[in-house]
C-alpha cells in the first residue's frame, strides 16, 4: 500500500469490520423475519454450517464462524430453546458435545437459504458481475494476508 493510500485505511477497516457486515446481518435478519423465520443472522451462520455437515463439535463451529466458545455456547443454547438443534454427547470423547439439527432445523433450510440468496442479491443490486468478482478477489487476498 502506498503512503498516500494509508490515510484511507481507517475508513476501509471501519467499513469492512463494521458497516458492511452489520448491514448485511441486519438485512438477512429482516428478510428471515419477513418469511416468518425468527432467528438472528448469527444463529443463521451456525445453522448454515450444520446444514453443510451435522454432528460438529462446538469447537469446530467456533472456528468456522470465527466466534469464541462462550458465544457459540450461547447461540447453541438459544437454538436448543427454539428446537432447531440438539446436543449429543460424543461417544468417543465424553467431554465433548456434537451438535445436530432437529427435524425442524432441517425443514427450515430451504427457506433460510432463499432469504440468504435474496440478501446477497440485494447487497449486489447495483454492481456489475465484474465488480462483484473483483471485490471477492480483493477480500480473498485480504483474508489470506491476515491468516499467514
Amino acid at each position: 500500500m502506498k503512503t498516500s493510500e494509508i490515510e484511507y485505511a481507517d475508513e476501509f477497516f471501519s467499513f469492512l469490520t463494521g458497516k458492511a457486515s452489520a448491514a448485511l446481518g441486519r438485512r438477512l435478519q429482516r428478510n428471515l423475519k419477513e418469511e416468518g423465520i425468527l432467528i438472528t443472522s448469527e444463529q443463521w451462520s451456525l445453522l448454515y454450517y450444520l446444514w453443510v455437515e451435522e454432528g460438529r463439535t462446538q469447537q469446530e463451529l467456533a472456528c468456522l464462524t470465527f466466534r469464541d466458545k462462550p458465544s457459540i455456547s450461547r447461540l447453541i443454547n438459544n437454538l436448543e430453546k427454539i428446537k432447531l438443534v440438539m446436543r449429543v454427547s460424543d461417544k468417543e470423547d465424553k467431554r465433548s458435545n456434537l451438535i445436530f439439527l432437529t427435524k425442524h432445523g432441517r425443514q427450515i433450510k430451504e427457506k433460510c437459504m432463499q432469504q440468504a440468496k435474496l440478501t446477497i442479491n440485494q447487497a449486489f443490486e447495483d454492481l456489475e458481475r465484474e465488480d462483484m468478482l473483483h471485490a471477492k478477489r480483493t477480500l480473498e487476498v485480504l483474508y489470506a494476508n491476515l491468516i499467514k
